[in-house]
């Protein structure tokens, strides 16, 4: 199963309308990230009728910030969780197959400098091959000193004893977190961004809607749906805590919110189309150095955070700390002079029940659905890996709670995306039109097609994502529908004036210019 083009029109005005027309809804989704839109279209693939409100941009938050990583979990082999790798792995073919304009195979190089390292993790690695089967992207391979050079030629030689080879995957999240939303509205799905829930409303102690407020007009409205399902991310405790006032019982935080630090260099800091993978820092984390787009990201960090922010800040030692780790792995080594772009995403761990503890790097990664005594499905953590499989539980435990009947089984294992197509550019190489796949010449046939704005984007880019890809403002487009401000943002910055100018032609609401370039310096910005 596929979709086909012409691509369908995002107009806010017509969305707005169909979300004022008095329904019952089979299932309405909050949160428009990674999780939510699985769900979305998982359930109107199957025919249900679906909503989908998101209170700010599609994946804005955590789903957008990830390590464009489409990864089966090598370190959670390390754990002995083997049913969570073997899912993983599984759901990294399906993706790969579903998407292979933003998902592709990416080759990672684990250089080692001590005698033990290689045949130690490649024994590992070649476990991850075997848990594969059929559905590897190829085979470990252990490689010698020379070799290593080969593929990683900035890789540190002083002590270079050899390497392993492996395969996983790579992605552009935001791209696809757009191209989950738009195929749910292909299936049916009304799907509207900047519609914040702002309650819930219970009947003789079930839920049975929400209130939601447009953002841009500041107009309210009060949804109904047999089924609720709370896709908030690290926020889901929100609205588990106004669901548990409205029916008397008291709703204990499930998330522990982890932070994600990144740093985007020059592609001259790793010239090359193999990832590197450092299993065990000093202080025992994990350092990636992957090129994405034409740079190169490094990180990432794992830090507690109690607090919520929208726009997290890194901490100045999360950003010593992944620069540090990379001069020891890295022949050249970057400052802070050469970071292009700092982000952070925070991540919803799952915590163990009775748990007060304050560390995140053993807290769970695998997802969690709880159905609340009115009726409120949650889930939360897991992966974008397994963003399918997720879905699949939800609407299962949907089904076992009653709260929708059951249908046949899902058909998203093999459901390809909007704009599905082989691609054969690699993700790692600079944006451009090979990322909207099939749809590059319905781009290509808009106004501004030749007009080049810089990074990759044109004007006819900017315009398609008006039109068709729900884009509201200059931060939509230059952070989510190209991935400029997390490339490059001093770049974003200077296009940010001609882009608020497109916009506001295609929509003719204020763009959010001034939002944006104080987010650009935030991006640019070394915290203290």
């Amino acid at each position: 199963m596929t979709f086909d083009s012409p691509p369908l029109p995002t107009r806010r005005a017509d969305l707005i309308e169909r979300l004022k027309a008095p329904h019952t809804y089979d299932i309405a989704i909050i949160g428009g990230g990674a999780t939510g839109l699985g769900v979305a279209l998982d359930a109107a693939a199957r025919g249900f009728s679906v909503v989908v409100v998101e209170s700010h941009d599609f994946a804005k938050g955590t789903s957008s910030r990830a390590t464009k990583l489409v990864h089966g979990g090598v370190r959670y082999l390390a754990q002995g969780n083997i049913s969570l790798v073997r899912e993983a792995l599984h759901e990294r073919t399906r993706l790969l197959a579903n998407a292979p304009h933003l998902a592709q195979p990416l080759p990672f190089v684990m250089p080692s400098y001590q005698f033990w390292e290689a045949p130690f993790y490649g024994i590992g690695l070649k476990m991850y091959d075997a848990l594969a089967g059929k559905a590897g992207l190829g085979s470990t391979e252990f490689l010698n000193r020379a070799e290593t050079l080969q593929l990683q030629p900035t890789a540190r030689q002083c002590g270079l004893r050899g390497g392993v080879k492996y395969w996983d995957g790579q992605f552009d999240d935001a791209r696809l977190a757009l191209a989950l939303a738009r195929s749910a509205a292909r299936a049916g799905a009304l799907l509207v961004n900047y519609c914040a829930a702002t309650g819930l409303v219970h009947e003789g102690g079930k839920l049975v809607g929400l209130h939601v407020a447009d953002r841009e007009s500041g107009q309210t409205l009060t949804l109904r749906a047999k089924c609720i399902v709370n896709a908030a991310g690290v926020w889901v405790d929100q609205l588990r805590l106004l669901d548990g006032q409205a029916i008397g019982r008291e709703a204990k935080p499930m998330v522990a919110p982890s932070q994600g630090v990144h740093i985007v260099v020059d592609r001259s800091f790793l010239p090359t189309d193999h990832a590197l993978l450092v299993p065990k820092t000093g202080d025992g984390r994990v350092l990636f150095a992957v090129p994405w787009l034409g740079k190169t990201i490094l990180g990432t960090t794992d830090t507690p955070r109690n607090d919520l922010a929208r726009e997290p800040l890194a901490f100045r030692e999360e950003v010593d700390f992944i620069l540090g780790e990379s001069a020891r792995y890295l022949s050249r080594a970057p400052g802070p002079a050469d970071i292009k772009s700092i982000w952070v995403g925070l991540r919803p761990l799952v915590k163990p029940s009775q748990d007060d503890g304050d560390s995140t790097q053993a807290l769970s990664r695998e997802h969690t659905v709880l159905v609340s005594k009115s009726g409120l499905v949650t889930v939360t953590g897991g992966k974008w890996t397994t963003y399918r499989a997720m879905a699949e539980d939800v609407l299962d435990s949907c089904f076992d709670a009653e709260l929708l009947a059951k249908r046949p089984g899902g058909v998203t294992a093999s459901l390809q995306l909007v704009g599905a197509q082989p691609s054969v550019h690699k993700i790692s190489d600079a944006p451009g039109l090979h990322l909207y796949g099939s749809e590059a010449a319905a781009v290509e046939a808009l106004p501004g097609a030749e007009r080049m704005l810089g990074g990759g984007l044109t004007d006819a880019m900017v315009r398609f994502a008006a039109r068709h890809e729900y884009a509201r403002t200059v931060e939509d487009v230059l952070a989510r529908r190209s991935r400029l401000l997390f490339l490059d943002a001093a770049l974003a910055r200077t296009l940010a004036g001609s882009v608020a100018e497109l916009l506001e032609q295609e929509n003719g609401v204020d763009p959010r210019l001034a939002d944006f370039l104080a987010l650009a310096d935030q991006y640019l910005t070394l915290p203290a």
